[in-house]
């Protein structure tokens, strides 16, 4: 069974850092693109980052430049570092497994999500 468990969101202070993880099933991990995407209250789901299983990265606009997303084969976790974050980084943040892409569609498991809070 695909399992995916997000941890390291919290709240921080406006120009703070946080870095996420998520960590997967072995056999998720090898065969899929692991994205990461964020909902912020009353708003759909919003793409952020993705890696292949091959480590190519693909980012939105949005957070190009702030964000980073890697992972650790060896503990088959994706990361994602969140730099000078903004008020309107404030939502549910959550990883996905799928075939890639920007979309939900695209991901087939979802961990359950780690609120990341931004204060001014």
């Amino acid at each position: 069974q695909v399992q995916l468990v997000e941890s390291g969101g919290g709240l921080v202070q406006a120009g703070g850092s946080l870095r996420l993880s998520c960590a997967a099933s072995y056999r998720t991990f090898n065969r899929h693109t692991m994205g990461w995407f964020r909902q912020a209250p009353g708003k759909d789901h919003e793409f952020l980052a993705f890696i292949t299983w091959s480590g190519s990265t693909y980012y939105a606009d949005s957070v190009k430049g702030r964000f980073t997303i890697s992972k650790d084969n060896a503990k088959s976790t994706v990361y994602l570092q969140m730099n000078s974050l903004k008020v309107e980084d404030t939502a549910v943040y959550s990883c996905a497994a799928g075939t890639g892409g920007t979309t939900t569609s695209r991901y087939d498991y979802w961990g359950q999500g780690t609120q990341v809070v931004v204060s001014s």
